[in-house]
């Protein structure tokens, strides 16, 4: 038997304990103190979504993107959006090749495993939804031809914070699109001495090796949709989503496709955590990171979108 087998008990979600462990400990090799983020962001590509990370310029977005495309073996490409990318930037375009009297489709950096939207607010919204296909469907349209991406197909996006100048907000129909939201945040202060001290985080990525092959994430990714669910978690999951669409400061609450999200990425965060079944801090583990980019505040509340989820999940009580 596969040392990956489906079976979500016994040998399937050890293996993928220490899998997991293992991707945990090279990327933060290069990203100090942020192994959550790492199995976060690990979680989401089990969970066949896409990852937004934003924060600041220079906190090492781009590197974790280029850490965990080293350590888990994916085709990589980097997308720079600015805001005079056009559509055909990113997916391709046809250009007429006079020996065959004929146009041929010239695949852009979108065919890849593991793409890097960079900096994806800073391009106008008619190049944003060039992703829209490709994040929901895994092909794009171009010309009348349906191309099909490669598996995995993993994008992970970074946006510098709304507030700064030159961003284009994303529409809500493109953030729901994306599993996740996470954020680095700055380094704690002895893991900022050692960067002082140390050499080059970049110079470290040729000493990441691969851990997983494409087929150990395809066993992954089947493995997790074993994982066990119980109808009382369901219930916890579905109390905390039916809370953010009838609590009086959301415009409007999660929808279905980010309560199926959230179910997906704790039964991912589950089994990279030894456990063949969710339990609720599976579910509230991942929680903040799937709902918080969905959740939308009232202008007059208080609150942020920040720490909305946060107050979701002290408001509705375990079952």
């Amino acid at each position: 038997m596969d040392t990956l087998a489906l079976a979500a008990n016994g040998d399937g979600v050890v293996r993928a304990k220490d899998l997991a462990g293992e991707v945990t400990g090279q990327v933060g090799q290069v990203i100090l103190g942020k192994d959550d983020e790492i199995r976060l962001a690990f979680t989401c590509l089990l969970a066949r979504g896409h990852l937004l990370i934003e924060d600041l310029p220079g906190v090492g977005k781009t590197l974790l993107a280029r850490s965990l495309a080293r350590v888990l073996g994916l085709d990589y490409r980097r997308i720079q959006f600015t805001s005079d990318i056009l559509p055909a930037d990113i997916i391709g375009v046809s250009i007429f090749e006079q020996p065959a009297s004929a146009f041929r489709f010239h695949r852009g950096p979108l065919f890849a495993q593991l793409v890097l939207a960079d900096e994806v607010n800073r391009a106008t919204p008619k190049a944003q939804s060039a992703l829209l296909e490709a994040m929901e469907e895994h092909q794009v349209t171009a010309d009348g031809q349906t191309f099909d991406l490669p598996e995995p197909f993993f994008v992970i996006a970074t946006q510098n914070p709304i507030q700064q100048v030159g961003t284009f907000p994303l529409p809500e129909s493109q953030l729901d699109r994306f599993l996740m939201r996470i954020g680095l945040g700055y380094p704690e202060e002895p893991l900022e001495r050692k960067l002082l001290k140390g050499n080059d985080r970049r110079s470290m990525l040729p000493h990441l090796h691969p851990v997983l092959s494409v087929e150990d994430i395809a066993h992954l990714q089947a493995t997790a949709r074993q994982v066990h669910v119980s109808e009382a978690l369901l219930d916890y999951a579905q109390a905390l989503v039916a809370y953010t669409r009838d609590a009086p400061q959301f415009e409007f609450g999660l929808s279905p496709r980010g309560a199926v999200d959230l179910v997906n990425a704790a039964r991912c965060w589950a089994m990279i955590n030894g456990h063949a079944g969710i339990r609720p801090e599976d579910l509230k583990t991942v929680f903040p990171a799937v709902a918080g980019h969905r959740l939308r505040i009232h202008d007059d509340s208080s609150s942020s979108d920040a720490d909305a989820a946060v107050q979701v999940l002290e408001a509705v009580p375990v079952p």
